[in-house]
């Protein structure tokens, strides 16, 4: 019986919901994320609709550059974005309900984020049945949840993924065993998970901007020019990946962040926002099923970008908001000197995240 991996993935799935909830946002460029402020805006757009993305808007663009973005294309005369602060709790709900919808259709499901999820189809003994399938699927999730999904199947996770981000929104892309390496073979370099930026201008240098250009390189090149990534890249670019679906993942670290308002380095507005982000993590832990903890992980950008992360790992398992504070003092304190920040740099962006979790 062949190997058959489907990967479900929601279709600007925050915004999606906001448009579905909120008749006057359809049919305008939407942007869910932080407050813009009229340009002078902190932190990232979690999201965009298929509008605003053709005003080069994405998840991750920094709020700033998505005003400056709207503004422009409303000098030109199109329709301006409409900025939708994030609703995380709806968004929640809203995605078990949609991961219960899967769970009807497929038996074997890994749940890969908020709104994606890998399904093992292989019970369906052919790619012909699988593909019938995912169509009940979406079509379920379409007229239960009112949202569109995209679903990409493939003989593996790899495949499956990529697939699925082709035919955006609402696409279904199947790629067969046989057809996985000429499938990939035309794409950019960016399409293989794994490789972000700063490795497709490495591989750009040297000439490689296809995955067909790699194709050629031995494993000991890849090794050369990438480490231990470019081993893992030699079977990712034939199409290779025998990663299993994992049913019960469960989250290897809990986190939160704030990027503040103005950058600072009051420390009294630090420690506040430190206490503030603890509480939140025990929350999540505890919400998660977890006890306790024993890794703390600081992280601070400064008001120039540069980011820095301070991590502590504590003999004994613990869980409690105080224990977190003090640690989280101890990894900030050296910030707020010449100890980590030698340059008296104001600060943009704190966080905080707790891993080991018991």
């Amino acid at each position: 019986m062949p190997r058959i991996i489907a990967h479900l993935d929601m279709d600007a799935f925050f915004a999606a919901i906001e448009e579905r909830d909120t008749p006057a946002f359809r049919g305008v460029p939407l942007v869910v994320g932080a407050d813009p402020c009229g340009g002078e805006g902190r932190g990232v757009a979690a999201t965009s609709n298929y509008l605003a993305r053709a005003y080069g808007i994405h998840s991750a663009t920094p709020i700033s550059l998505a005003w400056r973005l709207s503004e422009a294309a409303r000098r030109a005369g199109k329709p301006p974005v409409t900025f939708v602060s994030v609703d995380m709790k709806k968004y929640a709900r809203v995605s078990d309900e949609v991961m219960g919808i899967v769970r009807r259709f497929i038996p074997i499901v890994e749940q890969a984020s908020i709104d994606e999820a890998y399904g093992d189809m292989s019970f369906t003994g052919s790619f012909e049945a699988a593909e019938s399938l995912c169509r009940r699927l979406k079509e379920a999730i379409r007229s239960e949840a009112q949202l569109t999904a995209s679903v990409g199947i493939g003989p593996n996770k790899l495949i499956a993924k990529i697939a699925s981000g082709l035919h955006k929104p609402d696409g279904l892309t199947v790629v067969r065993e046989e057809a996985a390496e000429s499938f990939l073979a035309p794409l950019p370099v960016r399409a293989i998970p794994g490789i972000g930026p700063k490795t497709e201008m490495l591989l750009a240098k040297r000439g490689v901007k296809l995955v067909k250009d790699l194709k050629p390189l031995s494993v000991l090149q890849l090794e050369e020019w990438l480490g231990k990534r470019g081993v893992d890249l030699y079977d990712k670019i034939r199409g290779l990946d025998d990663s299993p679906i994992e049913e019960f993942s469960e989250p290897k670290s809990i986190g939160e962040q704030e990027t503040f308002d103005a950058d600072t380095r009051d420390s009294q507005v630090l420690v506040d926002q430190l206490t503030v982000l603890g509480q939140g993590v025990i929350d999540r832990l505890h919400h998660e099923g977890f006890q306790s903890f024993r890794t703390v992980v600081l992280t601070v950008r400064f008001a120039d970008f540069e980011t820095m992360s301070r991590t502590h790992t504590l003999a004994m398992p613990v869980g409690d908001a105080a224990t977190l504070q003090r640690e989280g003092l101890k990894l900030l304190l050296p910030f707020l000197d010449r100890r980590e920040n030698p340059h008296r740099k104001l600060i943009r962006l704190l966080g905080l995240r707790v891993e080991k979790l018991h």
